[in-house]
């Protein structure tokens, strides 16, 4: 047979404590917290086992703790003031990094940046307009930063236009001649300055002899002088010269055909101008000129070049049709 266990009422509660199970309260002074009814020495803090009753606690993974606990065990550290962040303090946090918010301010200006744009370096936060005076990339025209945008209030970061090592801001980024911000025109580098196309077509470009227009492309230059192609042109006839043989008369061009029907001597055989062009060789004799083919006895037709020759009645003749 079985012995009969007996329990009494003593050995229950021992039980129902050591395995932290409900209790019946059966006194009429109990705690109310967290939803729950306590016995007044049960409301204890979880880590110190402070009574609770009639303090304050936060509750902590749905535990509850006492003030100082509770600052021990879970508040972070100011960065500045190194004191821990209590329950009565705003804990503002970047990148795990906590600050109290009166000590999250400038290091530079102390001003606070509680909701304001900031911006960390070395370990340090700033505020913009300090970060960009001490940090920030600096105009080669007035030397002044560039700032940046506030997303809160809107506003943009100052645009920056780059230039062989250089930066400008927008409005310095000028016309060395006409001062006017080049922003997004065309311009053309001088002396280590940039000029805008209309002033620099106006001061430096190259300008047509004939006239006056800026030369761009495609221009030629004869006698030192610059000229678009389709102003080079024949002085009589208004051929394009670029690619055609000329010459010049008072310093003006001429194609070689109205050079030689202009000014050039005539063959007195053919009656056409001796130009000179390619080398051709004339022959000349009392103000009267021959090309050398020309050159023949008007008899027999042989060559007179380099020979002796004859007049009769003003042709040329060789020696023995001569003295027929």
């Amino acid at each position: 047979m079985s012995a009969v266990e007996s329990t009494t009422d003593m050995d229950i509660f021992k039980r129902l404590e050591e395995e932290k199970a409900p209790q019946l309260i059966f006194s009429g002074e109990y705690t109310k917290a967290m939803d729950q009814n306590f016995h007044k020495d049960h409301l204890a803090c979880h880590h110190c086992d402070k009574k609770l009753v009639a303090c304050r606690y936060i509750l902590k993974e749905e535990q509850p703790y006492c003030i100082p606990c509770y600052q021990e065990q879970f508040a972070h550290n100011c960065e500045e003031c190194k004191k821990a962040i209590g329950p009565d303090y705003k804990d503002l946090s970047y990148k795990d990094r906590h600050w109290h918010e009166f000590c999250f301010k400038c290091c530079e200006c102390g001003k606070s940046l509680v909701d304001q744009a900031f911006a960390p370096k070395n370990d340090q936060i700033y505020c913009s307009d300090c970060h960009d005076n001490k940090f920030a990339a600096r105009c080669d025209g007035c030397g002044e930063p560039f700032r940046g945008g506030d997303e809160k209030l809107g506003t943009e970061g100052m645009k920056k236009f780059e230039y062989k090592g250089k930066q400008w801001h927008e409005d310095c980024f000028c016309c060395m001649i006409c001062k006017d911000p080049i922003r997004n025109k065309s311009f053309i580098p001088r002396d280590n300055e940039v000029v805008c196309v209309p002033c620099y077509e106006d001061q430096f470009a190259q300008k047509c002899s004939k006239c006056s227009g800026v030369i761009n492309k495609g221009g030629v230059a004869y006698k030192n002088m610059p000229w678009h192609r389709e102003c080079f042109v024949c002085t009589n006839c208004n051929k394009e010269l670029a690619k055609e043989k000329f010459t010049s008369r008072e310093d003006k061009p001429y194609c070689a055909e109205c050079y030689g029907q202009l000014f050039a001597k005539k063959c007195c055989r053919c009656e056409q101008p001796i130009s000179g062009f390619g080398g051709t060789k004339f022959i000349s004799f009392e103000d009267r000129h021959w090309h050398s083919d020309c050159f023949v006895c008007h008899k027999c037709e042989q060559s007179m070049v380099g020979k002796g020759f004859l007049l009769n009645d003003g042709h040329v003749v060789c020696p023995d049709c001569g003295r027929q």
